[in-house]
């Protein structure tokens, strides 16, 4: 069956629950209270993040949740690395070659029974960030055969993400048994708040509504995440909050915040629109795809590919996605690494003023991702030039603030400047265990 979830009544908005789900197994229905274990997957397209969190479905970020264990399988497919710790002290940390996500979880579940979190008071759930929802889902979703086809079936919207989820998501129905509940929490509904002036395309609204074709947006974990940790961190209302969260890493995506909704995002119909990236190129002339195409004498998908994994950082500075590796080469003298630097922080200055308008102003911005964190010099090239609207940072507070919760705006600034380190798997968390409360109440 579908059940509705609220929205604003621009699109449809359904949760899909399949009746067959079992929600109680021996191992969870000892926490049918409010407190729950879970176990938070977080796929990137070479990695796989997890944290075990124990906490309700009503804690705030970094307030009441209890992180058990966290870590990371980095470089999935290559001469990676694991990196597994345990909040009692036990550690894995080996270099290895992992396959793919699938052997990735399967490791990392072997592991998290090795410290005893497999057990009957142990994990009661698995959340998965998935990154495209499309128009399937626009809320937190149980897991089962008709969400896992839905979910495959948007797969080419999202072809560096929703397969290697997909990955981890079989490969723990498989270890775990289908009986242990599985939710899957998506970066696009974050998005389905924005208003049909931002989130459509200007073509023909048959042709879009036949395929389902507007602006969804991504990386809605980390924005919502952002936005509600500067309001705990600021002491503002949910309703009064105005800001522009960026989130800048290898993929890059900026969002203005109203009353803690997203209005606006950059990214759309896929994750190639937008800010320009690791190697995405971000806004291009539409006409571009079909022009390499024919001189190039390939096909559309192949300039596609291009356009997602050869341009970005990584396709104008011919060097490096790297933006650590990027900036010590144009300090070396390495032009293009300058070049491509300064159309990466060109891009972010234009969204941010094109968002203050949108707004009509914000309290803050606000930087998260891996660029976001630690890349002080990024930041203040970013923001260089905006003291007109109000936005100036203070250096040696920007210099300081490298992967830590930190202001970075001058005092008196009338547009406030923040780090704050994102934390997907806390949202995923939640989103969890309201799914599962939720579903047990209907």
């Amino acid at each position: 069956m579908k059940r509705p979830c609220s929205d604003d009544g621009n699109r449809p908005s359904w949760v899909p629950l399949a009746p067959e789900t079992q929600l109680a197994t021996e191992n969870n229905q000892a926490n049918e209270a409010s407190e729950m274990k879970v176990l938070a997957i977080n796929c990137g397209s070479s990695t796989l993040k997890f944290q075990v969190i124990e906490g309700t479905a009503t804690d705030r970020t970094r307030g009441e949740q209890q992180r058990l264990a966290h870590g990371l399988v980095d470089r999935i497919g290559e001469h990676g690395e694991i990196n597994f710790n345990s909040g009692t002290g036990r550690r894995l940390v080996q270099p290895t070659r992992v396959a793919d996500h699938a052997e990735a979880m399967v490791s990392l579940l072997r592991w998290l029974q090795s410290i005893d979190l497999m057990g009957p008071d142990g994990i009661a759930a698995l959340g998965h960030r998935v990154v495209h929802g499309g128009d399937h889902f626009t809320g937190p979703a149980l897991i089962d055969d008709q969400a896992l086809d839905a979910i495959n079936s948007l797969s080419h919207l999202a072809p560096l993400h929703n397969g290697p989820a997909l990955s981890a998501i079989r490969a723990a129905r498989q270890t775990l048994g289908r009986s242990m509940p599985m939710v899957a929490t998506f970066d696009t509904a974050f998005h389905r708040t924005m208003p049909q002036r931002a989130a459509c395309y200007a073509i023909s609204q048959e042709l879009a509504a036949r395929h389902h074709v507007h602006r969804y947006g991504f990386h809605g974990l980390a924005h919502h995440y952002m936005a509600e940790r500067y309001a705990a961190i600021t002491s503002t209302p949910t309703q009064e909050l105005k800001l522009i969260t960026l989130q800048l890493g290898n993929g890059c995506s900026a969002t203005a915040v109203e009353a803690g909704r997203s209005i606006d995002t950059s990214m759309g119909f896929t994750p190639l629109e937008g800010l320009i990236m690791g190697t995405r190129c971000g806004d291009v002339d539409p006409s571009l795809a079909g022009f390499l195409a024919q001189q190039e004498g390939v096909s559309i998908e192949q300039v596609e590919d291009w356009l997602n994994t050869r341009s970005g950082l990584l396709g104008v500075s011919g060097l490096s996605n790297d933006m650590r590796q990027l900036l010590a080469a144009e300090r070396e003298g390495d032009s293009l690494a300058g070049l491509a630097i300064d159309m990466f922080c060109y891009r972010v200055r234009k969204y941010i003023g094109a968002y203050l308008a949108v707004l009509g102003g914000a309290q803050a911005v606000v930087f998260g991702g891996g660029i976001g964190e630690n890349a002080a010099e990024a930041r203040s090239r970013i923001c260089a030039g905006m003291e007109w609207c109000g936005l100036t940072l203070d250096q040696e507070r920007n210099n300081r603030a490298v992967g830590r919760e930190e202001p970075i705006s001058a005092d008196g600034a009338r547009v406030g400047a923040y780090v704050i380190p994102v934390d997907e798997e806390s949202i995923i968390a939640r989103d969890t265990v309201r799914c599962l409360e939720q579903s047990r109440r209907a």
